[in-house]
């Protein structure tokens, strides 16, 4: 690691976290590298990691779900919104769980997509086609991309409508990527990088130069563009329900970020890997979410060099998913979601707060690369897994 820049700002992070950092940092290609706070360990790269590296990409550390992240956007409306938000919450909680499809493997009805949207996609894929590609992937991507947008996934994914301390604000946080689509390309090109071993999860990278290389890199450049696209889709949805659930047809949204936290980008000669860290360059918008129950934070980024102008993408888990569902009974699960309209059961069980480190420490911790802006704290939480995903309506159309 001679002459590497290595910084490490995680909070207690486990010795399997530290071990997975270690095997990525020796690597000949890489410049520098920086653990977040929240960082614990993943499959191959940390979550939390920013890895710089140069001439070589590597697609283990960007990962199964690429361009996942975070859209925060503020409505507009009268006075009363949030207070009629909060009192309509169990109608606009069931009617945003028929317009997005939410859990693995969950997609969309092609006329359930806005008109807008597939505008975007379809100039999204002509892009994609003049770039160096792989035509079995370019086929994959247009006959099966538009059912994956506007869909949320399972997990750590949620859709959050929130409010900020005084009450006079609604707004609409949604963490989510790329979904099937970025998880079956991603796949693909592990598998090209380690030449077809068995072990492709793994660290095996690709010189940039190289064919492989230059289609991951547009593959990249698609599936983050996407993943934006995605979350504005399901943006559009929750407008939708809030229209008609509170009787408002003036209501609408602006954006205030819409931000990957996984992915690799060119920058200044060099590719920089961030899985699972929010950009933060000087003055950079972002969303940190804490857990179901704390909300989030809107950041402003400080362009700290310590962190690779990079900060925490969450809070971070301090139980596996596995751990959570033994040590976390549902009783404390309902408990600490008191007042707030989720999805609250036994499938979402390992998404409890308590599952997460103590976001106020891990912002603390940042707070040399991050200046809080907001924070916002849900009247309504989505996650996969819901019960009342059958009601769907295949037969909704939207234009």
């Amino acid at each position: 690691m001679k002459n590497k820049v290595i910084t490490n700002f995680a909070i207690n992070p486990d010795i399997n976290t530290l071990k997975q950092f270690e095997n990525c940092i020796k690597e000949k290609f890489v410049i520098k590298a920086s653990l977040m706070p929240d960082a614990h360990s993943g499959y191959v790269a940390p979550i939390g990691s920013v890895i710089i590296t140069k001439d070589y990409i590597v697609p283990s550390w960007v990962g199964y779900d690429i361009g996942c992240g975070m859209i925060a956007c503020k409505f507009n409306g009268n006075k009363s919104l949030v207070k009629n938000a909060k009192e309509k919450a169990k109608e606009i909680y069931e009617k945003v769980s028929v317009l997005v499809p939410m859990g693995s493997a969950k997609y969309n009805h092609i006329q359930n997509v806005t008109q807008n949207t597939k505008n975007k996609f379809k100039k999204l894929l002509e892009k994609f086609k003049l770039k160096e590609h792989n035509g079995e992937v370019y086929k994959y991507i247009k006959n099966n991309a538009i059912s994956h947008l506007g869909t949320l996934g399972s997990g750590n994914h949620f859709i959050e409508l929130s409010t900020n301390k005084e009450e006079n604000e609604l707004w609409v946080i949604i963490h989510s990527g790329s979904r099937g689509i970025g998880h079956k390309v991603a796949e693909t090109y592990m598998k090209k990088a380690s030449k077809e071993n068995k072990k492709f999860e793994e660290t095996h990278p690709l010189k940039d130069t190289s064919i492989e290389g230059k289609e991951y890199l547009n593959i990249l450049e698609f599936g983050l563009e996407y993943a934006l696209l995605n979350r504005i889709e399901m943006a559009e949805k929750v407008t939708i329900a809030l229209k008609e659930i509170l009787n408002d047809e003036n209501i609408a949204y602006e954006i205030w970020t819409n931000k990957n936290h996984n992915h690799a980008i060119y920058e200044n000669g060099l590719y920089t890997h961030r899985k699972g860290a929010t950009p933060a360059k000087n003055g950079e918008l972002g969303v940190i979410p804490a857990n179901m129950r704390d909300g989030c934070f809107l950041v402003e980024g400080l362009g700290n060099h310590d962190f690779l102008e990079s900060s925490s993408h969450g809070a971070g888990r301090i139980l596996s998913r596995i751990e959570a569902k033994k040590q976390i009974t549902m009783e404390e699960f309902k408990t600490s979601m008191s007042g707030i309209i989720g999805t609250i059961n036994e499938k979402t069980l390992d998404e409890a707060p308590n599952a997460y480190k103590n976001i106020y420490d891990v912002m603390e911790m940042q707070k040399k690369s991050v200046k809080i802006v907001k924070h916002l704290k849900p009247i309504i939480n989505w996650k996969g897994w819901l019960e009342l995903q059958s009601k769907w309506a295949s037969e909704l159309k939207i234009s």
